[in-house]
């Protein structure tokens, strides 16, 4: 079967569990109260937002490393001094963002503005066991506060249970909630088998996620090779994939961009650039 063949087929099946599910319940948007919103005003795409063939080759200057880098901060007890320091070595380095939790997004955005690197808020995490409701409040308020990218936790719960039509409503209101800021959701991988990685990246690619993303970096494990092959391959070309937990060397990011990550999350960005090997677990 080849991989247009594969898709077709597992959309087609995501659909018909996901129909065979579904309440009568009216859906509602999420961010319709907030239409007349600035941000709510389409701007076209900007140009380095990801696509496969900017994955075909790994990079080879750090420069170019440093542009697939989400320069990344999610501990719980982050101070200001060190939400600045990230945002200057985003600064210095190049990177191409700074992730941080929602609750800090709005110091990143006014300490990156004027620059190239963009702040980006976590929604949901790392748990990804909230309602849909609150993940689009938790959205709107980021975006508000200035993130222009939102990492939000699919609920794994739901998941599981195989009550696909709220996990695809749950990832629905929070690209809804953030448009157009490109969403990219969280698989949190470790904690699925096969099939649910592959139902998940159909649903986020159903719901209009930009991209998918293994880890949040709080679990057992991170990326690895297989998944990111995995999820490139139902995705397409068309998503964004992004390898988070446990990427920590130039090595490890030039084997994920080969297998078809497009971005990379790291909290040892610098090191990574500047030639090292990092530990821990994110």
């Amino acid at each position: 079967m080849s991989n247009n063949e594969l898709v077709t087929a597992i959309t087609a099946e995501v659909q018909r569990r996901v129909g065979a599910g579904q309440s009568a319940e009216t859906n509602r948007s999420w961010h319709q109260e907030d239409a007349g919103l600035p941000h709510r005003k389409r701007q076209p795409a900007p140009a380095s937002t990801p696509g496969v063939t900017q994955a075909a080759t790994a990079p080879h200057s750090s420069s170019k490393l440093a542009k697939l880098i989400d320069h990344t901060l999610l501990r719980p007890e982050a101070t200001d001094e060190q939400l600045r320091k990230v945002c200057a070595e985003a600064r210095e380095h190049g990177f191409a963002t700074v992730c941080v939790n929602s609750c800090n997004v709005r110091l990143v955005a006014q300490e990156l503005s004027g620059c190239d690197v963009l702040p980006i808020a976590v929604v949901g995490f790392p748990l990804g066991a909230q309602n849909p409701e609150a993940k689009a409040y938790e959205t709107r308020q980021a975006i508000r506060d200035g993130a222009k990218e939102i990492d939000m936790v699919v609920n794994i719960g739901a998941l599981k249970s195989t009550r696909y039509g709220e996990v695809l409503a749950d990832i629905r209101a929070v690209v809804e909630a953030a448009a157009p800021a490109p969403v990219k959701v969280i698989l949190e991988t470790s904690q699925l088998n096969e099939e649910e990685k592959v139902i998940t990246c159909a649903l986020a690619k159903a719901a209009g996620a930009a991209f998918v993303k293994t880890s949040t970096g709080f679990d057992k494990s991170g990326a690895t090779i297989e998944d990111i092959t995995l999820m490139r391959r139902i995705v397409g070309p068309e998503m964004g994939v992004k390898a988070s937990g446990g990427v920590r060397s130039r090595a490890d990011v030039e084997a994920m961009v080969r297998a078809g990550a497009t971005r990379v999350g790291a909290s040892s960005s610098v090191t990574i650039v500047t030639g090292g090997t990092a530990t821990g677990s994110y």
